[in-house]
């Protein structure tokens, strides 16, 4: 099945111009030519998008606008958001960025990079959704307490796990250190860990932790969501001179956006861990707490 695609843009040029570069390159289209227009088009569409470009100067709502309201909801919240702009300042696209959109590309825009730029946020979306699959498959085996099978409601403090798992050549997955405030969790944060860390392996081969990589993930067998980082650093006592391990954050609500800002803590950790430098689980857990405790507005 071919990725759908929905832009938003108020110039009709250039939605045409999109529109037949995307349909050329084997996507399917949904245009609206207002923030108004696009929520109707997410409500009313059976099947959501798997990405969204959209305008940031448009009559009414304007693109960050709409950003906040998708980011809102949870049934859009996971899909790709893309900035598309001629607002091409290095203070707008910061400010694009710092909201949490995928990625913020200035017209003119040039096809092949645009192209480029698609295909690896559906590739990523699309690798996420296999992981979550084999985290379920794994983690069927395990005895769920009841309580953890209800609805996910409200973010709490208490409910955030930070874990770091190293791989270890005769055991395998390892959890090597973990910090949370609640010390009376309802489900192992060693088998999660364990469980997380193979399904990562399961599908990017052991080989793809060799650079940093993360992905967000729903964990829908205890309700809640992670992020899972891999990394490696040189170590020669390893049978593949690599020492490999990854960082994960579980949580009741992670949504796609508090992801990304997600990913440079826990590379800013991963960079302390590589280079051997002091640091503690318990400061990041905050940063990171502090990140899920603010409203989007």
């Amino acid at each position: 099945m071919k990725p759908l695609i929905l832009i938003i843009d108020d110039y009709k040029d250039i939605l045409d111009t999109l529109k037949m570069i995307l349909e050329f390159n084997n996507f399917n289209v949904l245009t609206a030519n207002n923030s108004k227009e696009a929520l109707e088009v997410l409500s009313t569409h059976k099947i959501p998008p798997d990405l969204i470009i959209s305008d940031i100067m448009m009559p009414g709502m304007n693109g960050y606008e709409l950003f906040n309201k998708i980011t809102l909801n949870s049934n859009w919240n996971h899909i790709p958001f893309i900035f598309l702009s001629a607002k091409s300042s290095p203070e707008d696209i910061r400010y694009g960025k710092e909201l949490g959109a995928d990625d913020y590309l200035t017209k003119p825009f040039n096809e092949e990079d645009l192209l480029a730029i698609i295909r690896g946020k559906i590739e990523r979306n699309k690798t996420s959704k296999l992981i979550s699959k084999e985290v379920y498959s794994l983690l069927s085996s395990i005895n769920i307490p009841e309580n953890l099978k209800k609805k996910k409601e409200k973010k709490t403090l208490e409910e955030i796990v930070l874990c770091w798992v190293i791989w270890d050549d005769v055991y395998g997955p390892k959890l090597k250190e973990y910090y949370t405030i609640n010390n009376k969790l309802s489900y192992s944060i060693d088998k999660i860990s364990f469980q997380l860390y193979n399904a990562a392996a399961t599908v990017y081969g052991q080989e793809g932790f060799s650079k940093p990589e993360g992905i967000l993930l729903n964990i829908d067998n205890i309700k809640r969501d992670g992020y899972i980082f891999f990394d490696s650093y040189p170590d020669e006592n390893q049978r593949s001179g690599e020492q490999e391990f990854m960082l994960g954050i579980i949580a009741l609500n992670i949504n796609y956006f508090y992801s990304l800002k997600i990913k440079k803590i826990l590379s800013e950790l991963s960079e302390k861990i590589k280079n051997n430098k002091e640091y503690t689980l318990r400061e990041y857990w905050e940063s990171i707490s502090d990140l899920l405790a603010l409203p989007i507005i």
